[in-house]
């Protein structure tokens, strides 16, 4: 007689989704079941929680209505409601208004097992109670004191077992009409047994537990120019921890990336934030925990998914992070591959300069995302594609590069313009139109040795005169530098890819630089302007948890 074979599986939670695993899984076998978004190499949360730990020690709870989110603050340790609440909070959700009046605002009807007792008690401004109406348990209603008064709810001899903390505005404001959407237990984490974050896909995982492999981050209308700062920030998908405080977590990439003051409001627990002034300027910031508002912080977007893996999250590692929306970015582009897709979105193409076959767009009005889906409008400026100079960057120079791409605002877009400033002979001149010389040092580095490869891009460094010069020579010279200088006073930072696009160029003319695709980065993840409406390219065009609808615009990264 032969026994029947069992097969033993956990559940766990991947991105708040429930799945079933054999027993032994690992990480990878759980993203890999769950379809979820994730680059390799980013850091994943995982979470375990102790259920009957959980219910003793949770006390404050988010209820978000209709109108917006209170929260509320456990009392009386003893309390049957108290403990009815702590069992039950989840089967409220979806609650009505039943009535609202000046005293307090009462959610229900629904059963439960309170025991009411007659006579008037006084409530407080923003208890919390339960009552039964007629003393009738099977019609019984959350009811939250607006003000100090006394009545006769039905409630239970201990009445009160809650207080409104926050939100009380949103309270006054509730009537007829509106209802309770979800109720959450806001759990502090020091009551969770274990957490982790880790990049180790061989992990292995038990029940009960939650990964959490994304952040999905919603830009503020209020911050177009922030957002777009933000975009820059996560364009290769990632956000990385660079600094890790009990209230935040920074990506310092883009520092001394000047960002106008734009969106004066709290930073709530998982609020984006742009340092726009002072020591740090240009930081981004993700809230930890709430912190009020700041004068030199602006608030460009919010967290909805995944705040578990911002607070979880390690110094140095990196996060996968989703937007909505996706970023419109035309640079580099043709009309031909950016027209049917803005169409499809509802954004008129406006052209403007170079119209030919070969045209590619340098710049485009407005400049932000959130601008050009304001005004459903964006006007495309190309020139002949002969003007678009690859270059590729030696890190070798990292200062002197640091100050090229400020200078040219490569650090937050694909293309920048760099006016020629003279030519003569073999060799071509050029000057920034921003002038980072008066705030930002070229200490020597990378000086040549022996001699200078045509092509590469030498910045004459502050040991001479013309510091922020930037030069190219057509011909090998084991004389001087790029810009004509001596080697000591050159730093060489890069290589223009096809030196035959400088020919024929003149002083007073444009030429616009792109960094190079690398080997293992452009061959991998190739970049797009924008996708099709509403499909994500990570996940060769499936939608996230949480993304737009297919009509909504979004824009195509590079692809995971």
């Amino acid at each position: 007689m032969r026994c029947p074979i069992t097969t033993e599986e956990i559940t766990v939670e991947v991105n708040d989704r429930e799945i079933r695993l054999p027993a032994g899984a690992t990480l990878k076998d759980a993203l890999k079941a769950a379809d979820a978004p994730y680059q390799p190499g980013t850091a994943i949360g995982i979470l375990k929680k102790e259920g009957r730990r959980l219910a003793e020690e949770v006390s404050e709870y988010a209820i978000k209505t209709s109108k917006g989110e209170f929260r509320i603050e456990l009392e009386s340790p003893d309390s049957s409601s108290r403990k009815l609440w702590a069992e039950s909070f989840k089967k409220y959700e979806g609650t009505p208004v039943r009535w609202a009046g000046p005293e307090a605002v009462a959610f229900g009807p629904f059963e439960a097992s309170i025991k009411p007792v007659h006579g008037v008690q006084s409530f407080e401004n923003y208890d919390v109670f339960l009552g039964a109406g007629g003393f009738d348990s099977r019609n019984t209603h959350l009811i939250i004191s607006r003000k100090k008064h006394a009545a006769e709810y039905g409630t239970p001899e201990e009445a009160s077992f809650a207080k409104v903390v926050s939100g009380k505005n949103v309270l006054h404001s509730l009537s007829r009409g509106d209802s309770i959407q979800t109720i959450e237990a806001l759990i502090e984490w020091e009551q969770l047994a274990e957490k982790s974050c880790t990049t180790e896909l061989s992990t292995p995982l038990e029940a009960g537990m939650s990964v959490y492999t994304y952040v999905y981050v919603e830009l503020s209308r209020n911050a177009p120019a922030g957002a777009e700062q933000f975009y820059a920030l996560v364009r290769e998908g990632t956000f990385t921890v660079d600094f890790v405080a009990s209230s935040f977590i920074s990506d310092n990439s883009l520092q001394r990336e000047p960002v106008p003051y734009e969106n004066f409001e709290p930073r709530t627990e998982g609020a984006i934030s742009v340092r726009t002034a002072g020591h740090g300027t240009g930081k981004v910031y993700v809230s930890r925990e709430d912190r009020p508002s700041s004068l030199v912080h602006s608030v460009v977007g919010h967290v909805t998914k995944g705040l578990e893996l911002i607070k979880l999250a390690e110094n140095g590692q990196k996060l996968a992070v989703e937007t909505l929306p996706l970023q419109i970015d035309l640079l580099g582009r043709s009309f031909e591959e950016v027209g049917p897709v803005l169409t499809a979105i509802g954004v008129e193409l406006v052209k403007e300069g170079y119209a030919g076959e070969d045209a590619v767009i340098v710049k485009q009005k407005p400049a932000t995302t959130l601008e050009i889906l304001g005004e459903a409008k964006v006007n495309a400026y190309a020139v002949p594609r002969s003007k678009l100079v690859e270059v590729e960057f030696y890190p070798e120079a990292p200062k002197s590069l640091d100050f090229f791409l400020h200078s040219l605002e490569l650090k937050t877009k694909k293309v920048g313009a760099l006016p020629v400033h003279m030519v003569y002979e073999n060799t071509y001149l050029f000057r920034a139109e921003k002038d980072a010389v008066k705030y930002m040092e070229i200490m020597p580095e990378n000086s040549p040795k022996g001699k200078v490869l045509a092509g590469e891009i030498g910045i004459t460094n502050q040991s001479a005169k013309r510091m922020g010069n930037v030069g190219v020579k057509t011909v090998e010279d084991d004389l001087f530098g790029p810009t004509g200088e001596k080697f000591s006073s050159t730093n060489i930072i890069g290589r223009i890819l096809d030196l035959e696009k400088l020919k024929g160029i003149k002083e007073g003319d444009v030429i616009y630089i792109s960094e190079a695709k690398r080997p293992g980065k452009g061959e991998e993840k190739e970049e797009n302007c924008i996708p099709e409406a509403g499909r994500s390219p990570e996940r060769g065009g499936k939608l996230l948890p949480g993304d737009p609808s297919p009509d909504r615009p979004v824009q195509m990264r590079r692809d995971a």
